[in-house]
């Protein structure tokens, strides 16, 4: 392969790395790879950057992401095993990440069985007696730069009614730098069903928008920067890549 040149070593091994990373998603529009090096750097087992792009991306709990980048730079690899195709990390490198997740997507996500499987049954109080609660579906949105929206269509198991619990909530990124938090709740009107229906619906927000979900084995991604803005929340961070992506 370094016969060849470095322009065909590079999309050899952007391939081979585009293919190792499409077996570990559960589903993935597509994969772009650009791997920047040269021929000598190569045989020294350097590659300059990689870049990873991914479009429409399933993992974990059924969450999609409508765009996730890493950029890795000076990166050292085995020379033996990339003349075969093969990426192999020699060290940790560092690396950029950002990830765009849009609202239909984290509707359907809270819409899954694991979401729901955790919303049913739930015990609750409402007006001083014990109630069971059962969350039939859930509308999330991003009606602003600040906040994100919850409403859920909730039944009583008792008189088995139809009730809307519907709040506001502003997102922040957690020390660990690994999933959203949602503080400074507003109900709208000023009611509420109920607050352990709130933090029920909240812990199941924070567990389903933990970015850990898109974890993939070698890369280690800590947030740094959140942003909403057109429907969608944009994750910036850096990563420590020990070994490349599948």
């Amino acid at each position: 392969m370094f016969g060849n040149g470095p322009d065909l070593g590079e999309q050899a091994l952007s391939k081979a790395a585009e293919l190792g990373i499409s077996a570990v998603l559960n589903e993935a529009e597509s994969i772009e790879v650009d791997i920047r090096t040269d021929g000598f750097k190569l045989m020294q087992g350097e590659l300059e950057s990689v870049r990873i792009e991914g479009e429409g991306l399933v993992m974990k709990q059924d969450l999609r992401a409508e765009e996730l980048t890493l950029e890795i730079d000076q990166v050292g690899i085995n020379p033996l095993k990339a003349a075969f195709g093969e990426i192999e990390f020699t060290r940790p490198s560092e690396a950029t990440a950002e990830m765009v997740l849009n609202e239909q997507d984290i509707e359907r996500a809270f819409n899954s069985d694991f979401i729901r499987n955790k919303l049913q049954n739930l015990p609750v109080e409402i007006n001083g007696q014990p109630v069971h609660l059962n969350v039939r579906s859930i509308h999330f949105s991003l009606p602003d730069t600040q906040k994100i929206a919850l409403k859920a269509e909730v039944e009583r198991q008792d008189t088995k009614t139809i009730e809307q619990a519907a709040f506001t909530a502003v997102p922040t990124i957690d020390a660990n730098g690994q999933r959203l938090k949602l503080a400074q709740v507003e109900y709208d009107n000023g009611a509420e069903i109920s607050p352990e229906l709130t933090t029920a619906i909240l812990d199941s927000a924070s567990d389903l928008l933990d970015l850990r979900n898109f974890d993939m084995k070698g890369v280690s991604i800590k947030l740094t920067q959140l942003a909403i803005a057109a429907g969608k929340l944009t994750f910036q961070g850096e990563a420590i890549v020990e070994q490349f992506p599948g």
